[in-house]
């Protein structure tokens, strides 16, 4: 059932992919806050960064578990 969820195309493109994509911007976003704050470039205080880690990390999570439904047949 999550596979058919995942591979359900939006625009010609399956939903799962468009998890993965959300997945990489939030690493991006995450990964730029750091390097902003170490070149002393505040454009978020770095408190934000150890909470984006976890949304990042729970959307791979979350994203991983979906693709491999896919493959799985759950």
């Amino acid at each position: 059932m999550i596979h058919q969820i995942a591979l359900t195309t939006l625009f010609g493109i399956p939903l799962v992919a468009y998890g993965g994509f959300l997945t990489f911007l939030s690493f991006v976003f995450t990964a730029s806050i750091g390097y902003a704050s170490h070149h002393s470039v505040k454009f978020l205080p770095f408190k934000w960064h150890p909470a984006m880690v976890a949304v990042s990390l729970g959307l791979a999570l979350i994203h991983g578990f979906i693709a491999l439904s896919i493959f799985m047949g759950y």
